[in-house]
């Protein structure tokens, strides 16, 4: 030890231990993501969702690390480099050596940088001594691994689990093995260099020495696999940390960049931007979102759907990517314990032990009343944004047979309206986008029964039908473009007649198995607006009710309103507000030409992200009105970063400025722009519309907006509709 203090002053402040911190810090590359305590820890108290996870399940359950035989202060703890380094500045506490003497803090610097690249978690401590003399200290490290599937960590019980293998002390650390009762042995391998001087079971510690200035590294990297172990040698921290930030670069180049006069509200869109990029996981289809950390980072059909179709003006390729993905996993038979029938699109996809055994039904689950028809709509969304014609027609079968299940499967009782009903226990009660046990009820706040028709899905299919039409059209197909625009219309006069209702001023959230309506004032009627299914004076009605302080909070518009028999702020579905159902609402609003309610909504979220951690917005936070001096309410279990809440950002943009890339004509219009009162100009570059280039700048200009042309590449032609 070092710099003893003798006789310390009856005024020190004698610092032993850390306040408590229970943020956390995420991390995510592909199939693994982390969680991670402030600290960078894995610890054994807090949230219990913390860990290293791979397909789906938690191959590191504790990883806390201690210098001189105590937990290090924490000094600072952030994300950077676009989200995919954790760094954290750690310094040592006040350690006692006897009675009169202690050791005193902040003699000791370390850093802790982590990121994931393939599978790998890649660590390095970098000690410092900041002392006058020489430093003698022990590094210790707690690891553990418990393999738990991630449903066992959400909380479902299992009568068995699979075979626990042993901690192996190997040369360069410790190696720990799970033989699942699926057949898969899975494993996580743990390399320190230096090797640590002493390993015993998953304890590892070094004995170090250090001069005074001296710095020393410690390199840490953890595998998570299964099957046969790895061959290849593992990746230097440094060649690892090249290869994560080339990938980086190249995958935010594809995307349209935003700068705007406010700093904050570049903090906000950046990262959002960042919180995309590492959602997006690479599949041989192309990239996808991956709904969100930790309880959803997997493939979900109508969250990756509604994602792409919010990025589809800055990033066309991440929508190609979607449509391939649910294209090559859309059901081709019928599974009832899947809800799976022909033509239906994927609810979610999971690896896992429990998926893998038939424990829960999601390995491939299609309990979704939604994902097919918002399918088609973003492939019709995705022709009108690239013109991309052969990739529409590589898909039309798929398309074709989405449409089919609308027809043959979704209409359960031939009445016209879309409608849904688990056909397992096993499988979702409600299979809309609130798919809580509660969420669909009547005004009395009695549960409907089933099947359920839900208002926004009707808006859904409306228009896929029409959008369907179109690209009937343009493969030629002009009888089936003809009879899809007639179903179209006659589900709108079918849906005014049924899902109107004058007393609540808006459609209703849902018909029930006998058609009565649900009397309910929801956000779902407001994202009926986003399909065009909506009359404009029930539009007009519509707008008003969502722009009421009953429902608009000052943060976002909530999911249910204030007042309704199962209102309750704090419910997941009953009460909160979802950024993503907000930026629908508001993309509703701006169709119609309500943009006073889009700029008060763009408004909203953006003042919600800068009384928000890392100015992310998360998958949801409490319906509670809006109190000055006082940020949004979170929800204690939402995840963050969640793929629609981040994409949320580029849709509020689109709905405020009016913005429409149309890239069969090559076509760039903006209708009825408008800035919120926070920006005085936003700039956009590298808009893509087929071969060309667009950089535009967007200023206020009193209360309109002037467009000019920064620099042109390529056809593309500029309009401005007021």
């Amino acid at each position: 030890m070092t710099e003893l203090v003798a006789d310390p002053s009856q005024y020190y402040i004698v610092t032993a231990t850390d306040r408590r911190d229970e943020r956390t810090r995420v991390l995510k590359h592909g199939d693994t993501f982390a969680v991670f305590d402030a600290f960078g820890d894995i610890a054994g108290v807090g949230p219990h969702e913390q860990g290293i996870y791979y397909a789906g399940t938690r191959h590191v359950s504790g990883l806390e690390v201690r210098l001189a035989g105590r937990r290090p202060l924490l000094l600072s703890s952030a994300l950077q480099e676009g989200s995919v380094v954790l760094a954290v500045d750690l310094t040592n506490p006040d350690i006692p050596i006897s009675e009169d003497n202690l050791w005193p803090k902040g003699l000791l610097h370390v850093l802790r940088s982590k990121f994931l690249w393939h599978s790998r978690s890649y660590e390095r401590f970098s000690l410092s001594n900041f002392g006058l003399t020489s430093l003698e200290l022990t590094v210790d490290m707690a690891l553990a691994a418990d393999f738990s599937d991630i449903f066992e960590v959400r909380g479902t019980r299992r009568d068995r689990r699979g075979q626990m293998r042993p901690p192996r002390s190997t040369k360069h650390g410790v190696q720990f093995g799970y033989d699942g009762l699926d057949g898969i042995s899975r494993y996580t391998i743990v390399e320190c260099d230096p090797p640590p001087t002493v390993t015993s079971g998953g304890r590892l510690r070094f004995d170090l020495r250090l001069e005074p200035r001296q710095a020393v590294e410690i390199a840490m990297t953890i595998t998570c696999g299964h099957g046969e172990e790895p061959e290849t040698p593992r990746t230097s921290f440094d060649s690892a940390l090249t290869d994560v930030m080339s990938a980086m670069i190249r995958a935010k180049g594809s995307t349209a960049a935003i700068r705007s006069s406010s700093r904050p509200f570049d903090d906000w869109i950046e990262r959002s931007r960042s919180d995309l990029y590492i959602m997006a996981s690479e599949t041989p289809y192309g990239r996808y979102p991956y709904a969100g950390i930790p309880w959803f980072s997997t493939p979900f059909g109508r969250d990756g759907i509604i994602t792409a179709l919010s990025m589809l003006w800055p990033d066309p390729g991440l929508a190609r990517g979607v449509l391939g993905y649910l294209a090559a996993t859309q059901a081709t038979r019928e599974e009832p314990a899947r809800d799976a029938q022909p033509g239906k699109i994927l609810h979610e996809a999971r690896d896992g032990e429990m998926p893998e055994l038939g424990e829960v039904p999601f390995g491939r689950y299609y309990g979704s009343v939604d994902s097919t028809p918002l399918f088609v709509l973003l492939a019709g969304r995705y022709y009108d944004r690239t013109g991309d014609l052969a990739t529409i027609r590589a898909l039309w079968p798929h398309i074709d047979a989405a449409l089919r299940w609308i027809d043959n499967y979704g209409d359960m009782d031939g009445d016209g309206f879309i409608e849904y009903a688990r056909s397992r226990d096993t499988g979702l009660i409600h299979q809309g986008w609130k798919d809580s046990h509660d969420a669909i009820f009547h005004a009395d706040g009695s549960p409907a029964d089933g099947p359920i028709a839900l208002c926004e899905v009707q808006g859904y299919v409306y228009a896929a039908r029409h959008h369907a039409a179109e690209l009937a059209l343009a493969l030629g197909d002009k009888r089936r473009a003809k009879a899809l625009q007639r179903q179209a219309e006659a589900l709108h006069v079918a849906f005014e007649r049924q899902f109107w209702n004058e007393e609540i001023g808006a459609y209703v959230l849902a018909l029930d198995a006998h058609k009565q309506q649900c009397a309910v004032v929801s956000s779902n009627a407001g994202q009926c607006l986003m399909s065009g299914i909506a009359t404009p004076a029930h539009a007009q009605r519509v707008a008003d009710t969502m722009m009421a302080p009953t429902m608009f909070t000052g943060w976002g518009i909530r999911t249910i309103r204030a007042g309704e028999s199962r209102y309750n702020p704090m419910s997941y579905h009953n009460g909160s507000v979802w950024p993503h159902d907000t930026a629908l609402v508001a993309a509703g609003l701006a169709r119609y030409g309500f943009k006073d309610h889009v700029e008060r909504l763009v408004s909203a979220l953006f003042d919600a992200s800068m009384n928000l951690e890392l100015y992310r917005l998360p998958e949801l936070f409490c319906g509670f009105e809006r109190r000055t001096g006082e940020g949004p309410t979170k929800y204690p279990i939402a995840c963050a970063p969640q793929a629609w809440a981040s994409a949320a950002a580029y849709q509020m943009i689109k709905s405020v400025l009016g913005l429409e890339v149309d890239g069969v004509r090559r076509r760039v219009i903006f209708r009825q722009p408008r800035l919120p009162e926070s920006l005085d100009w936003l700039r956009l570059t590298n808009l893509t519309v087929g071969g060309a280039e667009l950089d535009l700048l967007c200023e206020r200009r009193g209360s309109d907006v002037g467009i000019s042309v920064l620099r042109k590449v390529g056809d593309v032609t500029l309009a401005t509709e007021r």
